[in-house]
């Protein structure tokens, strides 16, 4: 079959031999699979001497074959990939032996895979391959954040420093959806556009003076995933006795802040990372009850993955990259 593999440092396409399935597990012949920032960090992760690695964490095919166990699904099912491998019930950290499929486990960019059936869901029938394909892991990062860390209520409002990421488009609509107010920033004007067509009700630019533009509002709520560029900044506008969720540090994994300040503010800071299977379930719920629509920005045909890995390190996307299996 054919896959996109990490291979003794160098990034490719190459036939890889079809998997099977062991007698709790499923073979899912994807059709549409999704790029995550951490596809970007595993090449300097994993190194330059291993053999041929699958990368990929979110896709969504249907079951060609299944265990002599398997009770969960049938052949013929429409199923999305579930990438927290492991962590089946909501619970306040991640229990031993979690991970996240892509490394150290073949992923999803290739036309077969096979998995546990504990790691698949069904599609919901409106969403296109592509949709469905780029679904998992960032609405699961999203909706943990958000909801199960955050605690975000009606009437409340929250604010996401960052607006084009594949996660921050979930907050974005996951908030809307349930009566809360959206604050958002982005360097880029269409993107600060793209946001607020989305729902969000007020897009700033990063490099604004953002106590001076948000002096009229309360910030209940700071879900952050930029790190050292932005943590303080989102510190001096949440109120005080506020909440701040991290589930990411793409500019830089240390900060320094004022403890004085922080523990005289109250503040509540929590940390976030993916989700139980029993979130991503009631994400899947949230988001047929809504009827909505994984933002998709491009798609490329599998053999074009390299194309895609570009795109995505530009950071110029608004959404989600699908691979197209």
């Amino acid at each position: 079959m054919k896959a996109f593999v990490l291979e003794q440092g160098e990034l490719k396409v190459k036939e890889m031999d079809e998997p099977t399935a062991g007698p709790h597990d499923v073979v899912v012949a994807l059709r549409a699979a999704g790029l995550n920032r951490r596809d970007l960090y595993i090449p300097d992760r994993l190194g330059s001497d291993k053999d041929a690695l699958i990368l990929g964490s979110d896709g969504a095919g249907v079951i060609e074959s299944v265990g002599e166990a398997v009770t969960r699904v049938r052949v013929g099912d429409e199923v999305i990939i579930n990438p927290s491998l492991r962590w089946y019930e909501n619970s306040d950290a991640p229990p031993k032996g979690f991970d996240i499929l892509g490394m150290p486990d073949h992923g999803t960019f290739a036309e077969k895979i096979a998995l546990s059936e504990e790691q698949v869901e069904k599609k919901p029938s409106y969403l296109s391959w592509e949709e469905a394909g780029v679904f998992a892991l960032a609405a699961l990062t999203g909706y943990r954040a958000l909801f199960t860390q955050g605690e975000i209520k009606a009437g409340e409002t929250v604010f996401i420093p960052g607006a084009g990421s594949g996660v921050a488009t979930y907050l974005i609509a996951f908030a809307k959806n349930v009566g809360a107010k959206v604050i958002v920033t982005s360097r880029s004007e269409e993107k600060r556009n793209k946001a607020k067509e989305l729902g969000a009700d007020i897009a700033l630019d990063t490099n604004s003076d953002w106590k001076k533009e948000l002096a009229n509002e309360t910030i209940d709520l700071v879900i952050d995933s930029v790190g050292a560029a932005t943590f303080n900044r989102s510190l001096e506008v949440l109120k005080k006795g506020g909440r701040i969720v991290i589930f990411g540090a793409t500019t830089d994994d240390s900060i320094d802040f004022n403890l004085r300040a922080f523990f005289y503010g109250q503040y509540k800071l929590l940390g976030s990372t993916m989700g139980s299977r029993q979130e991503l379930q009631a994400a899947l719920k949230h988001m047929e009850n809504y009827q909505m629509h994984p933002v998709v920005d491009q798609s490329f045909a599998l053999n074009e993955a390299q194309a895609a890995f570009d795109t995505l390190k530009e950071s110029k996307q608004f959404g989600k990259i699908a691979l197209r299996i």
